[in-house]
């Protein structure tokens, strides 16, 4: 049995196709069902909805063998003990630093960010050479800078438009973001062939979609 874990939402709306074509349907809606255990057209596959940020917890300590997750929640978790074989090219968006639309440059100065992202902000501000006090939120970061709680924020964005109508703006973009799939080391040893296999239909998928 291999299963797989993926979220909620955008990841898994924009995964189906993948599964599909490899024959993983879910057996329940996962729209409306209440069960995190999913069983699938393949008697060898079983889904489990988790949040996105507890996917690579999941596949680290082989409660799943592979698991669809983006590249903030990996990079933010700290994923070196798993395989990262393939991009989906999916839910792709920035994350990027926003302020309010009057304050002045970033640079130069030293910040209070408000973020979910706190290794990734760490990491990029220091090697901006730019002095930052990380503060975190797990959401509603866009409120922090409009109640003088940070200088800017660390998040998604995908239009801008949440930004714009709450008088903040993008600034520096740290990185594109897409969902990856990831594997359990173990997994890959001892269920190789299933893997492999289904690997190979993703990859299949992902180059009719060009």
């Amino acid at each position: 049995m291999l299963t797989i874990a993926v979220s909620k939402g955008r990841i898994f709306e924009e995964a189906l196709p993948f599964l599909e074509a490899a024959g993983i349907t879910p057996v329940d809606d996962p729209k409306t069902c209440r069960k995190l255990i999913l069983r699938t057209t393949r008697e060898d596959v079983q889904l489990v909805i988790i949040r996105a940020t507890d996917v690579p917890t999941f596949v680290e300590y082989g409660a799943a063998d592979l698991g669809i997750a983006g590249k903030d929640v990996l990079l933010e978790h700290g994923a070196e003990s798993l395989y990262e074989p393939l991009d989906l090219n999916i839910a792709r968006c920035r994350l990027m630093t926003a302020a309010h639309k009057d304050a002045p440059p970033l640079s130069g100065r030293r910040l209070r960010v408000a973020t979910k992202y706190v290794k990734i902000a760490q990491r990029y501000f220091a090697n901006q050479g730019i002095q930052a006090e990380i503060i975190k939120l797990y959401g509603s970061m866009e409120l922090a800078p409009l109640v003088g709680l940070a200088d800017c924020i660390v998040d998604l964005v995908e239009t801008g438009n949440t930004l714009k109508a709450n008088d903040l703006e993008p600034r520096d973009l740290i990185m594109h973001i897409s969902s990856r799939l990831v594997v359990n080391k173990a997994a890959m040893k001892m269920k190789n062939r299933a893997i492999v296999e289904l690997l190979n239909q993703f990859e299949a998928t992902l180059a009719t979609k060009g």
